[in-house]
């Protein structure tokens, strides 16, 4: 079972997974403009890059928690441009050189509240140094529509300026950043079961074709299989 709640982290969510034994299913990870700290028990602490396509990943073979970073405040919380992390997943103490990675690991799996000593971590590095300003209000005015143009102007950026501080913020440009953020407003809409053609104008989509094509591109299935219709 999936469940996830707000974090103390400004614009984090909290989430677990509980154990699911059965063999060879599979859990399809979505694109978010996100960036993840996960602890998977043996395994340790785990950080998710950001994604341009869907990551599918087995099944756990236990139960699992992780703190997901709104878009931008990863690189703050882990020390480098979340570019380097786009599309992989790496061990914590490969990605920053945390000498207490294994220590943090093994506090968590005693802790009764497990995300708690995750947020706990969070908040200890964003103490150090904050996102990048700028590249919070991209990622707010692209999730409301905004485009890339107007609002390179609006921040007064130059187009380059605004792309290289987006690959450090997001792991990628702006314009990748606005289709990953449109199809979380379409996936939203079409799991509230409303029609596909009414999502695609809605999201800012050219068409359904156009939805169609971008939602198999970023997450590898149609939007049908996706929502179960």
């Amino acid at each position: 079972m999936y469940q996830e709640r707000p974090s103390r982290i400004p614009g984090a969510v909290l989430w677990s997974r509980s154990a699911d034994e059965r063999r060879g299913r599979t859990t399809r990870v979505l694109p978010d403009g996100c960036m993840d700290l996960i602890w998977l028990g043996d395994v340790g602490l785990v950080v998710a890059g950001p994604d341009t396509r869907a990551h599918v990943v087995p099944g756990p073979a236990g139960a699992y928690v992780g703190l997901r970073f709104a878009p931008g405040w990863g690189p703050a919380v882990f020390g480098i441009p979340a570019s380097e992390l786009r599309d992989h997943r790496e061990s914590l103490a490969v990605v920053d050189g945390a000498p207490d990675a294994r220590a943090l690991a093994e506090r968590i799996a005693e802790a009764p509240d497990r995300a708690a000593v995750l947020e706990d971590f969070a908040a200890r590095r964003l103490r150090r140094g904050s996102p990048d300003p700028v590249a919070a209000a991209a990622a707010r005015r692209l999730r409301g529509g905004v485009g890339v143009a107007e609002l390179a102007r609006d921040l007064g950026l130059s187009d380059r300026q605004l792309h290289r501080r987006s690959v450090a913020a997001f792991g990628y440009g702006p314009k990748v950043l606005a289709r990953v953020l449109r199809l979380r407003r379409a996936l939203d809409l079409a799991y509230a079961g409303n029609p596909f053609a009414d999502v695609a104008a809605a999201a800012g989509y050219a068409d359904q074709a156009h939805l169609s094509r971008e939602v198999r591109a970023l997450a590898g299935l149609s939007l049908g299989e996706l929502v179960g219709v």
